[in-house]
């Protein structure tokens, strides 16, 4: 693995943060009613709320739930924000950022984004009226009023398991580009030239999107084809990879190859083939990605490509907890992958 200094311009060098008084301003309110609005104070109607909610976000306006006698606390609290926690890969990352920030006396506070840009919004908004010393946050494409309030608050903030695009403050994570081209590249040089692949949350997984994108692009530009994809809206399975790589392999131009968005797709897809008598990979090859223990105690070892989520979170927290780094300082960190050829492929 590698670091990379992106760049140190004065980046979080920001002006000084809105006030209520601003928010009273842009809302059409007074300071008072701010305050009550901020303090879950009294009634307040629906419209007055919503005005407030809105002009506090649209200027970057946190309010601060250690006002007062409580301004100079140390906070020990970071918060973490992941899209799910059905994914044994963000278990194995929060584990990383668990166990450093313990060693280093701070405490993560976890919110769940269930792959929602505007639910990732409101939970750091919400943590961050309680003044964190940084913020862990996964992926790098976030809403623009999440990057207004982190640019006003000038906190630390982390970004996890990506490194392809420009960052907040800091990125810890791989190329999911160079992963699925190297993916491609290795089915390639096996002979495969018809390719499927089967992913689900369309529209919301950027990074298996990006993977994708590259790993298309290869294939394409090889003289490949992709005869089949099967992208859903929601959160698939093992049970979902069986089901469809049963209908991608029933279809006229069924593919040589199918790559699969994570390891839990191509667990069900393998499945299917044995079930159904199918050769793999004679029949058809299956590649997954993220490299999970539980594929050792499959019949067929997957080919999969493995990422270092323990390490991942290990160093965002590391970062998060060093105060002693330059804060105006843009960091890319980028881990290697390891491509595990299996004898699905």
């Amino acid at each position: 693995m590698s670091g990379l200094i992106l760049d140190k311009s004065n980046k979080n060098q920001h002006t000084p943060p809105p006030t209520m008084h601003d928010v009273a301003k842009v809302a059409g309110v007074s300071q008072m009613t701010v305050s009550r609005v901020m303090r879950g104070s009294g009634y307040i109607s629906a419209d007055v709320l919503s005005r407030v909610e809105d002009a506090a976000k649209s200027i970057g306006y946190v309010h601060n739930r250690l006002a007062g006698g409580m301004a100079k606390y140390d906070n020990p609290l970071v918060g973490v924000v992941v899209p799910t926690l059905q994914n044994r890969v963000f278990t194995e990352v929060l584990s990383g950022i668990s166990n450093t920030l313990d060693k280093n006396n701070l405490r993560p506070v976890f919110g769940v984004s269930e792959y929602s840009l505007k639910r990732e919004e409101k939970i750091v908004y919400d943590l961050l009226s309680w003044r964190p010393q940084g913020l862990i946050l996964a992926g790098l494409e976030h809403t623009d009023g999440l990057r207004r309030i982190i640019e006003q608050t000038g906190v630390r903030t982390a970004e996890i398991m990506d490194v392809d695009g420009p960052t907040l403050s800091g990125s810890f994570g791989i190329s999911q580009r160079e992963a699925g081209v190297n993916m491609a590249a290795h089915l390639f040089s096996k002979g495969y030239r018809q390719f499927g692949y089967i992913a689900g949350l369309h529209g919301s997984d950027f990074r298996a999107e990006k993977r994708f994108n590259s790993f298309k692009t290869y294939i394409l530009d090889n003289g490949g084809t992709i005869t089949q994809t099967r992208i859903s809206d929601k959160a698939l399975s093992m049970q979902d990879g069986r089901s469809l790589t049963a209908e991608i392999l029933a279809q006229t131009q069924a593919p040589e190859a199918i790559y699969y968005s994570n390891d839990d797709l191509a667990a069900g897809g393998l499945m299917h083939c044995l079930a159904n008598g199918l050769s793999v990979p004679n029949d058809v090859a299956l590649a997954g990605f993220n490299g999970l223990n539980f594929l050792e105690a499959l019949p067929l070892q997957i080919t999969t490509t493995k990422t270092p989520r323990y390490d991942i979170g290990v160093e965002a927290a590391n970062w998060i907890a060093n105060k002693q780094s330059n804060k105006n300082e843009l960091l890319q960190h980028k881990f290697d992958t390891e491509l595990i050829i299996g004898q699905t492929t």
